[in-house]
């Protein structure tokens, strides 16, 4: 087997390529223009044949030789501080990515999976979150970015199944966290990760009684691989139903550092979801996924990644 996962050197694209070897795929080509992905992420994979790694945009024509078995479309920055800094990119590898990544998909005759999020969803009106529930979505407003270049590659990858018969995926991911996000991605984990680890306030958004629903990379990488394994179309939620206001994750997050840092309030972001849960009915019935990783497991194991990283900014063990 062989597959092209495009983003495959960014935090989930690079766990994917971890768990395709895993499972004994042949050959995988990353393809990743760095924007936000970081070589770090595969360099453990250095020097190992069934790896190509190939420095490229997505949102630009894809060529890659030879067959193809499985194009996994993983690429996109992700957080809302990339939605700041990377507007256009981010839309443009909703858009034109997803158009051309599905292109190679019907050109190799091969399968397709679109790494899709919960943000399609909005700020939504009920919770838990079905795949059925079709969101409230502020089309003009600072997320926008992300959400509709998500809506749109959903909409784009289901055009593909219908007319063209390419054998799609689409994967929603709710909040995944774990070793190898970015000390600087800007979202709640490596955020409080980070100020508790430095000593430094933790800066909770409005009251903090948003919730969100974290889950560890491992299982929603398991979720992944179960969905490729199937032959479902529809959209798919992975994730945690395990709910938790963000006040509630703060002080969580200092008693697994042992911090001493001090939680403080900050003006609310605008269109900030008021709730995150998913419903994994379909996830359970379908794929048979359950998550496994309780919340102290996986930050723990994520807090000793972020110290090994911040040690390595400073030169020294921190």
């Amino acid at each position: 087997m062989r597959a092209v996962v495009t983003g495959g050197a960014g935090f989930l694209g690079s766990h994917l390529v971890d768990r395709l070897l895993k499972e004994g795929w042949d050959h995988i080509v990353v393809l990743d223009n760095l924007i936000t992905g970081s070589t770090d992420n595969i360099a453990h994979l250095a020097g190992d044949g069934r790896v190509r790694f190939i420095k490229h945009n997505v949102s630009d024509y894809i060529y890659v030789d030879g067959p193809v078995d499985f194009v996994f479309h993983f690429a996109s920055p992700a957080s809302p501080d990339d939605f700041k800094k990377h507007p256009i990119p981010v839309l443009k590898v909703g858009s034109l990515g997803t158009h051309n990544a599905l292109g190679l998909a019907k050109a190799k005759g091969a399968k397709f999976m679109l790494a899709s999020t919960s943000e399609v969803y909005g700020d939504p009106l009920i919770s838990p979150q079905p795949e059925t529930y079709w969101g409230n979505v502020n089309p003009v407003g600072p997320r926008a970015v992300y959400d509709e270049a998500k809506r749109f590659a959903e909409a784009m990858t289901m055009a593909y199944r219908h007319f063209h018969n390419v054998d799609t995926r689409i994967v929603r991911f709710f909040n995944t966290y774990g070793p190898r996000m970015r000390l600087d991605d800007g979202r709640v984990v490596p955020n409080f990760v980070k100020q508790a680890l430095l000593g430094e306030p933790i800066t909770v958004y409005g009251d903090g009684s948003q919730t969100r629903s974290f889950g560890y990379y491992e299982d929603t990488i398991d979720g992944v691989y179960r969905l490729a394994s199937s032959d479902y179309h529809e959209p798919v939620n992975i994730g945690t139903e395990e709910e938790r206001t963000i006040l509630q994750f703060a002080k969580e997050v200092i008693a697994v550092t042992g911090s001493k840092s001090e939680i403080v309030h900050v003006p609310a972001a605008q269109d900030d979801p008021k709730q995150r849960r998913p419903d994994l009915t379909r996830a359970r019935t379908i794929l048979g996924y359950e998550y496994k990783t309780s919340l102290t497991d996986g930050l723990t194991k994520t807090v000793e990644y972020f110290q090994g990283r911040l040690g390595a900014e400073r030169g020294t063990g921190f």
